[in-house]
């Protein structure tokens, strides 16, 4: 017979081990809430809403599109069902900084907690005022730092520092002393490109970092920088009245671009097909990428440039990739020139490519790398197709596509 499978002879069952039940982000909070109730600064606790806040945003898969308002309902629910001070004061701090949606489903919660349990001492605390503003921006517009003073309370500097290379995002968030913008001075690298602090106002100011947010928030990977997270929720609470509508990209127009490549070709003496292709390739590249306008390249422009975009949206010739380091060098002098940035400023840029050479040697031969219009251009002109000529063009793609089909229904 075969052996049994039920219990051991003459011994009890073991009790089936469960592994813990992982608790929703929403319990945490709860859980954390707790020490809401030893808070009397209404600054503390804003910033520890902005944090959870902020900790459901960066962690939120790429198809959620509202991370701040599922966990806002979840705590809300949870708050109602099992109320208590700490969940109270939890709303409490999550209305000051929550997203704009979601305002009068928490205040709504709080004047039904309020009923049975007392408020949190920093409740009647009204918004905060904003004081000053000051913005300090480097020589080649490719970052900046804002800092905006508050009264209340406990007065304090909002900060954001903000780069504008590869797209504008917000590097870093903070709260910081009442005053700190008159340090900047100190606080700037004495090594790096000079970034005068300029008083500017606050609407201005405020209109400026929320736009950095709203593209921020739009650029995945979503960071994960502690310090952005944390603070997140906080600035957009402070700013979002003055988003700004998108701005509208005008480009370059056509007279002024042909006047810059003539005005760049006479600058260098010469008139070569090559130096031509090119410097209309680093307006193509400025006008479409460099935030600030075409000329305002830094050594992260140049970097992006020479790593990134040609690697994969640029067919060179022979002559254009020999002519390049050359022709890429007085390109950037003559555009910053041209931007009135000094000398010893420019030459920064101009070593920026050789510090990237090695790197786009490697990545522009990498077939890889290239992007789909890359892969299409290379094919046509490896079959001698004339890449001016429209006609030949659209006729050696459908050509390429009818092989690729081809090629798919091959056993």
């Amino acid at each position: 017979m075969p052996k049994s499978r039920g219990r051991r002879k003459g011994g009890k069952s073991r009790p089936v081990r469960r592994a813990p039940r992982q608790l929703h982000p929403a319990d945490l909070l709860l859980r954390d809430a707790r020490q809401l109730l030893e808070i009397d600064d209404v600054l503390t606790a804003e910033t520890w809403a902005s944090g959870w806040l902020g900790e459901a945003w960066s962690t939120a898969a790429v198809t959620e599109r509202e991370p701040e308002h599922q966990l806002c309902m979840q705590v809300t629910g949870r708050a109602c069902s099992t109320p208590s001070p700490h969940s109270l004061a939890a709303i409490d701090a999550l209305a000051r900084v929550a997203p704009a949606a979601d305002l009068s489903m928490l205040t709504d919660t709080l004047d039904i907690l309020a009923q049975t349990h007392p408020l949190p001492t920093w409740h009647t605390v009204q918004a905060w005022t904003p004081t000053a503003a000051w913005r300090a921006v480097d020589v080649y517009d490719s970052e900046r730092v804002l800092f905006i003073d508050y009264d209340g309370p406990h007065p304090h500097t909002l900060m954001a520092h903000i780069f504008q290379v590869g797209g504008l995002t917000i590097d870093k968030l903070a709260l910081l002393n009442l005053g700190a913008a008159t340090t900047w001075d100190q606080m700037h690298e004495p090594n790096k490109a000079p970034m005068p602090l300029q008083s500017a106002p606050v609407a201005e100011v405020l209109a400026d970092l929320a736009n950095a947010l709203r593209t921020t928030d739009m650029t995945w990977p979503r960071t994960d920088d502690e310090d952005f997270c944390d603070h997140r929720a906080l600035a957009w609470s402070r700013c979002r009245e003055y988003l700004p509508e998108w701005p509208e990209h005008a480009g370059l127009p056509e007279q002024r671009r042909r006047q810059l490549v003539e005005d760049f070709l006479t600058d260098i003496g010469s008139n070569d097909e090559v130096s031509r292709s090119l410097a209309e390739l680093f307006l193509d590249y400025g006008d479409g990428y460099i935030v600030a306008g075409p000329l305002y390249w830094s050594p992260g422009e140049v970097m992006l440039l020479l790593t990134d975009w040609l690697p994969r949206k640029a067919v060179l010739d022979a002559d254009q990739r020999n002519a390049l380091p050359f022709v890429l060098r007085r390109w950037l002098t003559f555009a910053l020139t041209e931007q009135g940035i000094d000398r010893q400023w420019i030459s920064l840029v101009v070593d920026a490519v050789d510090t990237s050479l090695p790197e786009f040697h490697d990545a522009f031969d990498e077939q890889t790398s290239w992007g789909p219009a890359k892969q299409v251009a290379t094919a046509l002109d490896e079959r001698g197709v004339d890449l001016t000529d429209r006609r030949s063009v659209d006729d050696g793609i459908r050509q390429l596509n009818a092989e690729q089909l081809a090629h798919r229904l091959l056993p």
